[in-house]
């Protein structure tokens, strides 16, 4: 059954929600009826034309999709046939990783985290959104300009989209154009109204978003990364509208498939840090590895580098068609990866609502996808692809 916007906002109002402020001008509410259609993608060749409203029905109801309205040739280049990627047996440069490890810091987590989750929101259509990736946009490029990065040819930009919110592409040069890919999003939605109430984001995917900030970071603590000796070009991406149908991953990658972009692995990290369900069961803690829709020869090495890096160890998991940034990069061609923080049926379920709160994630777990992320990056940054 379908409740009307407005029979949800006299509920609202009448209980006291969280809502923006009616001269605050922040975040608009829209109307549904007048909103422009879509065309999403359910699966392979399965495709719908919706409003917003119905999307908000599907992502309710678990149902994951792309928006391909402004991506329908995502992929259509045949990129994946020549993109065959051998990746390392197994991790190697263990005693160049050990002291950058020790350097991985939960309190910078836990810090760039409350900031994070305290804008109203991060819905990528809202004000909010434009604001929160202003404010990470200035983290990272604090981040490459403490470390000296930015004297050597290291950037951080915006990657503009129509809809307000722009993703954040941040590039370490190597001594070649292979280019490795960490990537986390950055917006946050509250699906009941989006454009009306609170979405913290903290677990989704505030925690991926500041997991492989602090990842960064430490890595640019190598000089050989930060000189740019590295064999392979590093990027880190948060992507805005993932919320939306994985709109700001399929902008980058479809830019990237047009121009001849040579990704030899991408890793997504969204959600790193809720445990709650995962020990109530009576289960160990674990990374979740995602099996379906991934590279299986990537996700073999995120396999061995958790095992020879983390202090958990891993369980394979599924997730579905197109339930992360990863499914963009994999349709683009590329390979990718996805990595969690459990096992999928002990994710976090207060996503989407006022309750993703940062009070409720484990920083101790965090640092365990830190480690993952700094550790994996820096492997494949000295690959040899040829």
């Amino acid at each position: 059954m379908k409740i009307s916007v407005l029979s949800l906002l006299s509920f609202l109002f009448g209980y006291g929600a969280a809502v923006v402020p009616s001269n605050d001008g922040q975040v608009v509410l829209g109307n549904p009826a007048l909103e422009a259609k879509a065309l999403i993608e359910l699966g392979s060749g399965e495709t719908r034309w919706v409003v917003d409203e119905d999307k908000w029905d599907l992502k309710r109801a678990g149902i994951k999709f792309m928006d391909i309205t402004h991506t329908p040739d995502l992929g259509s280049t045949g990129l994946r046939s020549r993109s065959l990627v051998t990746y390392p047996k197994k991790p190697v440069y263990n005693e160049t990783l050990a002291p950058l490890l020790m350097q991985l810091n939960k309190t910078n987590m836990r810090t760039h985290l409350e900031t994070f989750t305290s804008f109203f929101t991060r819905y990528y259509k809202s004000k909010y959104g434009q604001e929160s990736s202003a404010w990470l946009l200035n983290q990272v490029n604090h981040t490459l300009s403490h470390a000296g990065a930015l004297k050597h040819g290291a950037s951080v930009r915006h990657f503009e989209h129509p809809w307000g919110q722009s993703s954040i592409i941040a590039t370490i040069p190597g001594q070649s154009n292979n280019t490795v890919v960490i990537g986390a999003h950055q917006d946050s939605i509250n699906l009941f109204l989006p454009s009306l109430l609170r979405a913290p984001g903290a677990d989704d995917d505030g925690s991926g978003t500041v997991t492989i900030l602090e990842a960064l970071r430490v890595l640019l603590k190598s000089k050989d990364i930060v000189k740019g000796n590295a064999t392979n070009t590093i990027e880190f991406h948060w992507y805005s509208a993932e919320e939306g149908g994985l709109l700001g991953s399929q902008a980058i990658f479809s830019e990237y498939e047009k121009t001849g972009r040579n990704i030899k692995a991408m890793l997504q990290q969204d959600m790193t840090g809720y445990i709650h369900n995962t020990l109530e069961a009576g289960e160990p803690e674990s990374v979740g590895v995602i099996t379906d829709f991934v590279d299986p020869d990537l996700t073999q090495f995120i396999k061995e580098i958790i095992t020879e890096y983390c202090h958990i160890p891993f369980v394979e998991t599924k997730c579905g068609y197109a339930c992360s940034d990863h499914a963009s990069a994999s349709k683009a061609g590329y390979p990718s990866a996805f990595v969690i923080e459990s096992d999928f049926k002990y994710s976090d379920k207060k996503i989407h609502t006022t309750e993703d709160k940062l009070e409720y994630l484990s920083f101790d777990h965090m640092l365990q996808h830190a480690r993952m992320t700094l550790s994996l990056a820096y492997e494949l940054a000295m690959a040899d692809f040829s």
